[in-house]
């Protein structure tokens, strides 16, 4: 039997009291009644039903033209009716039980005709409930189809189901808002508004205006708890505010003698974006408790699906009577039609018209969204927390994986899939998400709706806030005499030593400054890029993980349990749409960031992976169709351990490691560490160990210093009276107060948001100088160390110098300290096994090791023997051959017999040697 209807308060105790006898309960009648009695209770009932019935409300529906009555007294009778009937019914089985055993076959016929008549009675109950069904289906439809004369709001049902009623706290809520948009009607622009289709409104703002915290002290609290409310008011006093204003300058267009027609005030549904919300939410705070209220997440967006259309609103057509209704849907959830809603039509079946006017459909889409794991939110052991967003309508592409986005939304729950897949029929396991009120880009890209003119606000309330007292300690920090080598020491201070080393990882910390030519053209890289090359055990991890943990945004990674897509980007397929979607990588979700990446000589072919991030800075897909580049303007900071466990310094670089010249041009600044026996360097290195192990700190530091007497010649080692690798060890009993880790980072987000600085004449006289010079001395035309690249390199490391103590000028000074640190790399890099610097051996792995060595020496020799008719060699004219061609190796006698062995030199006699023709 169909549900009831509720009844007036006042016809509960006449339908269920005053119609039953004192006494009398539901199935309460014995088997001795006779059925007479009950024929005669169900008449006495109907009776009373009737009388009552007489004096109850009545309420009119309009069905095709005709007004229906239905009272209130008739809806008790039906009630009645059917409990009676059950009565009845209860009583005739008992009595036709008793007929059966004495044979009276004329209570059996009047058995059948009570029956027939309780049927007949039941449905003409379900008919009339049928009829107050689509009563109510009409009242509905007449509350959100309200006549726009009665109702001063002209969207009012773009915003609300409900009837509008003037003395609603909807509608005061409204006015207060009108009153905040109208004051600042003029810094919007009600084009891009309407547009849009979205009105980007400040949370701050927004409760700190006083108009508004006079008339709504509690918007705090409202908007927390029922923000789709709050939000509902705040579109609908903008669509409001722009009704009026256009309908003002159509008035002033008529009083003009323009001809303008009726005016058009069509404007569509307008959704108030909110941003600035305070507090920020950790992702590991959105359980249960936090369903349906309005909360603020920030993260970095590691996947983002395709844009698919939603249907908000769907028109269904009956099929028997062809009458068209409009549905809602809620949160994207199909639903169909319980009734038509014509009163004569008691079909249940509906196709949906998806071409119809009626329906509804905006742009959707869903991005997974990771916690930041920065600092003290980093916890170890687990896997970073995720939550889903979905956004609609302008918020839909205002983000690519990589950004770091601050979501604003109101928490909802959905079926879970895995539930679903294992066919489970009680669905009560669901899942988090967030449905997107506003997106704000820290990257400033296509923050929030898109819209160009706010972006500059967007980035910077999009990016990290500072509170008064890490202002102070920023300022304190800056105003230390020697900024430098305080940081040096803040950076790793377990690890001794290796001052340069640490002094050019704090440099790409802070990383140069971004130029951007054209807004067409490709930007010029600002990140340096640090390799670290060396024996085991000299501490690189460790300085890789203290650059990680002080970075406001770092990536660690090792490179023996590192894939290509796990570097770059991965194309997966939701399964649920069998869409395929973009999930970020190491080197796209440190974007604007650090990567460091330990074992890197270990990833073998992953290594062309970096090619393009490392200089375009981009990370491109061509994969399953889809063809889409991603930012990845990161700082890549490498360690590699040297093949065999120990670096050979007859190889080059190249060859030390296996790595191709075109990864390694890429390097700013190249290191060696070299674990070298040395008495005083090895006894204040033990010393430094067991204080740290007893848990002293120490007072003094020192750097390994070179000892070779023909490195002073050269430019490489043509130091001032205080170079920069003194000037930064610590004199000894000076105490070392270090920077708390936390602090430091707040100290690089600082420079890297706000400091951009540019190099000076006499900082860029100074660069110019050491590159021409290092020019002239690789001349060889074996070796080309020293390009344009090089040049670039000491640009961007000069503007971090000068960003790292907050100035917007690179002096000369800073220029010089850059030009010291590169002194020391290309030392180590261009040094042979004797220690004499050789600009011939290549760190792009061109150089001259023993095997390119040998190919030009048989080159040489074959253009001899073409010029002289010889063929055979002494020893000393092979060394004068190779003199002259500048062919430098270690051993020469060795490089003789190793060609001797592969065939390319005949040996004749003592020191004779006769070349092989080819």
């Amino acid at each position: 039997m169909a549900a009831l209807h509720p009844f007036p308060a006042e016809n509960h105790g006449l339908g269920f009291g005053a119609a039953r006898k004192p006494g009398e309960e539901r199935g309460g009648v014995g088997v001795e009644e006779e059925e007479e009695e009950v024929v005669e209770e169900e008449e006495k009932e109907v009776e009373e039903v009737e009388e009552d019935g007489e004096g109850g409300e009545e309420e009119g529906v309009v069905v095709d033209g005709e007004e229906e009555v239905v009272e209130d007294g008739e809806e008790d009778q039906q009630v009645e009716e059917e409990e009676g009937g059950d009565h009845g019914e209860e009583d005739q089985q008992v009595e036709e039980d008793g007929e059966e055993e004495g044979g009276d076959h004329g209570e059996e016929d009047q058995q059948v005709e009570e029956e027939e008549e309780v049927q007949g009675q039941q449905q003409r109950e379900e008919e009339e409930e049928g009829g107050g069904e689509v009563e109510e289906e009409q009242h509905r439809i007449r509350e959100t189809t309200l006549d726009l004369s009665m109702c001063p709001y002209k969207g009012w049902t773009l915003y609300f189901s409900d009837s509008f009623l003037e003395n609603s706290p909807s509608v005061s809520k409204i006015k207060v808002f009108e009153k905040y948009f109208t004051s600042k009607i003029h810094l919007y622009d009600k084009d891009e508004i309407e547009r849009q289709g979205s009105v980007l409104v400040d949370y701050v703002d927004l409760t700190g205006n006083q108009t508004v915290r006079r008339a709504l002290p509690d918007l705090t609290t409202e908007l927390k708890e029922q923000p789709e409310v709050i939000l509902n008011c705040l579109g609908m006093a903008i669509h409001q505010v722009l009704t009026v204003d256009l309908e003002k300058q159509a008035a002033e267009l008529q009083e003009d003698g323009l001809p303008v027609a009726t005016p058009i005030t069509n404007i569509p549904h307008i959704s108030a974006r909110l941003y600035n919300y305070e507090p920020l939410t950790p992702l590991r705070m959105l359980r249960a408790s936090v369903f349906g209220r309005l909360v603020c997440v920030r993260g970095t967006v590691v996947r983002v699906s395709n844009i698919r259309p939603l249907c908000t609103r769907m028109a269904f057509r009956c099929l028997m009577c062809s009458q068209t209704q409009s549905l809602p849907l809620q949160h994207g959830k199909y639903a169909t039609p319980t009734k038509c809603i014509q009163s004569d039509c008691r079909s249940h079946t509906f196709t949906p018209s998806r071409s119809s006017p009626l329906t509804v459909t905006v742009d959707w889409q869903i991005i997974k969204v990771q916690e930041l794991m920065g600092g003290e939110q980093r916890e170890t052991g687990r896997i970073p927390r995720t939550v889903e967003c979905h956004l609609t309508s302008d918020l839909c592409d205002s983000c690519v994986p990589g950004d770091s986005v601050t979501v604003t939304g109101i928490v909802r729950v959905t079926n879970d899939g895995a539930a679903n897949h294992r066919g489970s029929k009680d669905q009560c396991m669901f899942l988090l998400y967030l449905e997107a009120t506003s997106v704000c880009n820290t990257k400033g890209q296509q923050s929030k709706s898109g819209q160009g003119s706010r972006g500059a606000h967007e980035d910077r309330s999009g990016g990290e806030e500072f509170s008064l007292k890490e202002l102070y300690a920023i300022q304190e920090i800056q105003s230390q005499p020697n900024l430098l080598r305080l940081i040096v020491h803040s950076l790793c201070p377990v690890i001794y030593g290796h001052l340069l080393v640490k002094a050019a990882l704090a440099l790409a910390l802070f990383g140069g400054r971004q130029k951007h030519t054209d807004k067409n053209s490709v930007p010029v890289r600002g990140d340096p890029h640090i390799l670290m090359v060396g024996d085991p055990g000299l501490g690189k991890s460790q300085m890789l993980q203290a650059v990680c943990n002080v970075a406001p945004r770092g990536i660690y990674v090792c490179g023996n349990s590192t894939s290509t897509t796990g570097l770059t980007v991965s194309l997966s397929r939701d399964s649920g749409t069998g869409d395929y979607a973009l999930e970020a990588g190491a080197l796209v979700l440190a974007d604007q960031g650090l990567c460091c990446i330990d074992e890197f000589d270990k990833l073998g072919s992953q290594q062309q992976a970096l090619l393009e991030a490392m200089e375009q800075q981009s990370v491109s897909l061509a994969k399953a169709g889809i063809v889409s580049s991603l930012p990845a303007r990161t700082s890549v900071i490498a360690a590699a351990n040297p093949i065999g466990g120990h670096y050979n310094r007859g190889k080059t670089v190249s060859e030390n490691l296996k790595m191709g010249s075109a990864l390694l041009s890429r390097f700013d600044v190249v290191f060696l560490l070299l674990d070298i026996p040395d008495e005083s360097h090895d006894r204040h290195l033990s010393e430094h160990v067991m204080a740290n192990r007893a848990g002293r700190g120490r007072t003094s530091s020192a750097v390994v210093t070179r000892t070779n007497n023909d490195l002073e010649t050269s430019i490489l080692l043509d130091h001032s009276n205080m170079p920069l690798s003194e000037r930064l060890q610590i004199p000894a009993g000076e105490p070392v107060d270090p920077i708390p880790p936390c602090l430091l980072r707040k100290y690089v987000s600082y420079a890297r948001q706000y400091v951009h600085p540019t190099i000076s004449p006499e900082a860029a006289q100074t660069i110019q100088d050491f590159y021409l010079t290092l020019r002239s001395q690789s001349h060889s035309a074996d070796s080309t160390p020293i390009t344009t690249r090089q040049l670039e390199s000491l640009i961007r490391l000069t503007e971090a110098r000068a960003r790292l103590e907050l100035r917007e000028t690179a002096t000369k000074s800073d220029a010089e300290d850059v030009v010291d640190i590169m002194k020391h790399s290309l030392a180590d890099t261009y040094s042979d096994g004797l220690g004499n610097l050789d600009f011939e051996r290549s760190q792009l792995g061109s150089g001259m090791s023993q095997r390119s060595a040998a190919k030009r020496l048989v080159n040489a020799l074959h253009a001899h023997s073409q010029r002289t008719n010889q063929t055979q060699f002494d020893l000393q004219t092979l060394r004068s051959v190779a003199d002259r061609m500048k062919i430098k190796v270690m051993d020469f006698e060795g490089l003789v017999s190793s060609l001797n062995e592969q065939g390319f030199l005949l040996k004749k006699g003592p020191k004779l040697y006769k070349l092989q023709t080819i």
